[in-house]
């Protein structure tokens, strides 16, 4: 049941944006593993600052360097694993 709930609170938090606009406060990360198929996430700044989403911005400096290939922050991680960990995160 705990589970539940906070993926539901993460998906208030995350929001999977197919336009282009991000709000301020926010920015976009691209998840996934295929090269082809990545989906776009508007998060909060605030999650910059917390050590589980920085190891992820870990792995991909180590798959991507500075050369993301979407032209935007990319995490190379299976999309459930990157809701998984941001679940956890408080935003703003």
């Amino acid at each position: 049941m705990a589970l539940v709930r906070s993926l539901l609170g993460a998906k208030k938090i995350l929001s999977r944006s197919i336009s282009g606009t991000t709000p301020k406060g926010f920015l976009a990360v691209y998840v996934g593993e295929d090269q082809v198929q990545k989906k776009r996430y508007i998060v909060p700044v605030s999650y910059l600052s917390q050590p589980s989403f920085q190891a992820l911005l870990s792995k991909s400096e180590e798959v991507f360097g500075f050369d993301h290939p979407m032209g935007g922050l990319t995490i190379p991680c299976p999309e459930d694993t990157f809701i998984n960990v941001t679940s956890g995160l408080k935003g703003r």
